[in-house]
């Protein structure tokens, strides 16, 4: 039988090392949610990803794997070209990742050409 009420032997107020706690990861094709050992509720300060700009494979906001590329935030930037998103490339840049050998060959370049120009 459930209890409706339930009597802490501890204060929920007071921080917590989430060190300490214990999880598995699910396999990615497990559909059954039941089981969650911990769920984040509230947050405190900013998170990097979401609340500063930060490369579109990095948002937060649309998530990499699981939105279209071309969809963007308005903190998100071009990884290729370091200009807000969308830049004049961005039905290309936008599949752009850090994780990709070419992506960042083609950052580099971007970079020089960028230096070139101003002087560098």
């Amino acid at each position: 039988m459930m209890e409706d009420c339930f009597i802490l032997d501890f204060n929920p107020f007071d921080s917590m090392n989430i060190a300490k706690l214990s999880f598995t990861i699910q396999d990615a094709h497990d559909d059954d949610d039941d089981d969650d050992d911990l769920t984040v509720v509230a947050e405190k300060g900013k998170v990097a990803c979401r609340d500063y700009p930060h490369s579109r494979h990095l948002c937060l906001r649309f998530p990499f794997d699981k939105t279209p590329h071309e969809k963007h935030c308005y903190l998100c930037y071009c990884y290729v070209c370091d200009s807000v998103a969308p830049c004049e490339f961005w039905t290309i840049h936008c599949h752009a990742s850090e994780h990709v050998e070419d992506w960042k060959s083609q950052r580099e370049l971007m970079r020089l050409k960028i230096r070139r120009q101003i002087g560098f």
